[in-house]
């Protein structure tokens, strides 16, 4: 393998089409695309100033690495890719992918980053500020996910997500097959329009979450007092829910057991067949 070595690059597109290269204390420059049409490449210590700085990169590993503010729109269409350990500053990460590794990353500015990205692996990774991040992704698993951006997860398919604290806002819109354990999740209109939703330990706080879903399962949730209207328009639920829930309104079909309700909502609104058996 190739070695580059504390060097620093600037202008536009200075290693483009490289391979089998190993880079150590780069610096790239102002400028862009920096790293382009590259394939077999290691990307360690290196500074990122420049924006593009690695589109149409193949089988890439980087680690340890910084990418300022200007570095915006950094990876696209990049497949087989694994990152550890870096610092982003920049948004609209990640775009177009196939097969990205994502380890001990912190996201500092997370706008429209994740996105259209297949067979995304997430370990321990932070989200914050910025808009629409995860937007149709598939094939995803999350482990240890700590986040305040809006509007994450939204049109993901087939996803399983462990151990997250999610604060955000509209959260898993249009999503379908989609599990997720252990988490919190705060956000108004969780997960609403989506199908086969299943989460199992969670708590659950925002106004009117759950709503307009076909296929959904609790499985041992809590709710924070916050979250009224619950379950409207919702069908195919099986529900168990430890202490109470605010309010439980229009469900469609299914079963709902929590240990206490507050208050449940049927009028003249509710959708046929109107059948959701609801017990406490």
């Amino acid at each position: 393998m190739n070695l580059i070595t504390n060097t620093t690059f600037g202008g536009e597109r200075p290693l483009f089409a490289i391979h089998d290269t190993r880079l150590e204390n780069v610096i790239i420059d102002e400028g862009e695309s920096g790293i382009k049409c590259c394939h077999d490449i290691e990307v360690h210590h290196c500074h990122f100033i420049g924006k593009y700085p690695l589109w149409h990169v193949d089988r890439s590993i980087i680690t340890d690495c910084h990418f300022e503010v200007g570095a915006r729109s950094a990876i696209w269409y990049s497949n087989d890719m694994t990152m550890r350990d870096c610092i982003i500053d920049a948004p609209k990460f990640f775009r177009e992918m196939d097969g990205l590794n994502i380890e001990r990353v912190k996201l500092l500015d997370a706008d429209e980053t994740f996105w259209k990205v297949h067979n995304l692996r997430v370990r321990d990774v932070e989200l914050h500020d910025g808009t629409y991040p995860f937007m149709f992704c598939e094939n995803v698993d999350v482990q240890g996910l700590v986040s305040d951006s809006k509007y994450v997860f939204q049109y993901v398919r087939n996803a399983v997500i462990r151990n997250a604290r999610i604060v955000t806002k509209d959260a898993f819109w249009e999503t379908e097959n989609v599990t997720i354990y252990d988490s919190h999740l705060d956000g108004e209109y969780l997960g609403w329009h989506s199908k086969n939703l299943r989460l199992v330990r969670c708590h659950i706080a925002g106004e009117q979450p759950l709503c307009y879903i076909d296929g959904l399962t609790l499985e041992d949730c809590s709710f924070d007092p916050t979250s009224d209207r619950a379950f409207e328009d919702s069908r195919n639920i099986n529900a168990t829910i430890r202490g109470s829930i605010t309010e439980i309104k229009n469900p469609i079909s299914g079963h709902i057991y929590a240990e206490h309700v507050e208050r449940v909502t049927i009028d003249e609104h509710i959708k046929q067949p109107a059948n959701c058996t609801i017990e406490s």
